[in-house]
């Protein structure tokens, strides 16, 4: 009960913050124009933050000729690796700063975006970045930052958040302001093309719990729930097609704009169990991200379904199921299509209690929980995701 109390108490204070939109951009060869918006934002010596693995593809080859072109000098920052930490984040502080650099360009996935935000902070403040996690740390404008998303997923291109990890106490942290969302968010569905079907499957689903949270989130409004209905209804549609058929370039285009809708919604009404729970698989396990969400979205849905939830029932109805068991049974329905596991295979029996004791903790008067789940709740959910025929 206590836990509602304290988010009824900040729900007044988080209206009160107003959260940016970024410029979007969308369409087939819009990465080539990214010259152009840094011309635009006066950003002549951008720092470039992306893994390496992007950059071997040549993903980046025709944006970083364009800039070229136009006589802007980038520096490339290739050091990201699924879940940055601090040193990663330092690395790259260091290097923008060697360089002389005046904006920042993300292109990748989630971690290098999220990485790109918590550089700009780093920079900004002239703060350590093990000092930025929390809620207003940033307290200034950062210098422009352009996020390129190469997954259909994060949303983080339009969030105020970046979230980095701790080794040393193996959790994730939030770095949560408003002036960490970006100038501006390039959606190009070219460079999603050769996305592989399971990082394709991964990150969609990634936005359909996004999309869901937020709508079932006690500080959703008309705003937030129109833009996350959007997003469920296209990751529906978009996602089977685009999984079986990576060079469908519509559905990478509308599966972009599902992400980034869903990412506009829930950095306004904030996350759930769902994300609280998968956060400790990736710390523990280094799960990747939206396959952690994917498993545990089902069994989180049933907690609150349990409950006879009236947000869980009408966001069903609104979708047009006649209860909300058919609408999550379409949602396990479009799991298997689309191949996700149902067991954490990294799992352990004994580590159980410690990841059900973090994630209750980091949901604990943070998150906006239509229904509110304690330490041993939270257990049994994972015990439900044990892979029994590997014990």
């Amino acid at each position: 009960m206590l836990h509602q109390v304290l988010v009824s108490v900040k729900k007044p204070f988080i209206k009160m913050v107003p959260v940016p939109k970024p410029e979007c951009i969308v369409g087939q060869g819009k990465v080539l124009d990214v010259a152009k918006y840094c011309q635009q934002y006066s950003v002549s010596k951008p720092l470039v933050v992306t893994d390496k693995v992007l950059l071997g593809l040549g993903l980046l080859d025709g944006m970083l000729a364009s800039l070229e072109n136009a006589g802007i000098n980038a520096s490339i920052f290739d050091e990201v690796k699924p879940d940055p930490d601090y040193a990663t984040v330092r690395a790259g502080v260091k290097q923008y700063q060697a360089n002389g650099c005046d904006g920042v360009i993300a292109f990748g996935g989630g971690s290098p975006i999220d990485c790109a935000k918590a550089i700009a902070g780093s920079v900004k403040t002239k703060k350590d970045v093990a000092k930025l996690p929390g809620l207003l740390k940033i307290h200034r404008p950062i210098m422009p930052l352009i996020a390129i998303p190469t997954t259909a997923g994060t949303g983080s291109e339009g969030t105020v958040a970046a979230v980095v990890s701790d080794v040393e106490s193996k959790t994730k942290r939030a770095i949560t302001d408003p002036f960490l969302v970006p100038k501006a968010a390039v959606l190009d569905p070219d460079i999603m093309l050769g996305l592989p079907p399971q990082i394709t499957a991964e990150t969609g689903v990634d936005a359909l719990t996004h999309a869901i949270e937020s709508y079932l989130s006690l500080y959703a409004n008309a705003e937030t729930q129109t833009m996350s209905l959007n997003a469920i209804k296209a990751v529906f549609e978009y996602l089977p097609k685009a999984y079986l058929d990576g060079s469908d370039c519509e559905a990478r285009e509308k599966m972009a704009m599902a992400s980034f809708e869903a990412g506009l919604a829930f950095t306004r009404t904030y996350i759930g169990y769902v994300h609280a729970i998968a956060h400790q698989l990736g710390a523990f396990y280094h799960v990747p991200h939206g396959r952690a969400n994917a498993m545990v979205l089902p069994h989180v849905l049933k907690f609150i379904e349990q409950r006879d939830n009236a947000r869980l029932t009408t966001l069903a109805l609104t979708l047009g199921y006649k209860h909300s068991e058919t609408f999550i049974q379409e949602v396990e329905g479009l799991l298997d299509a689309l191949d996700i596991p149902k067991y954490v295979a990294e799992l352990q029996k004994e580590d159980i209690p410690a990841l059900a004791k973090q994630a209750i903790k980091e949901a604990f008067g943070e998150y906006p929980v239509p229904e509110e789940m304690n330490v041993q709740q939270c257990q049994q959910l994972l015990e439900a995701l044990l892979d029994k025929g590997a014990q």
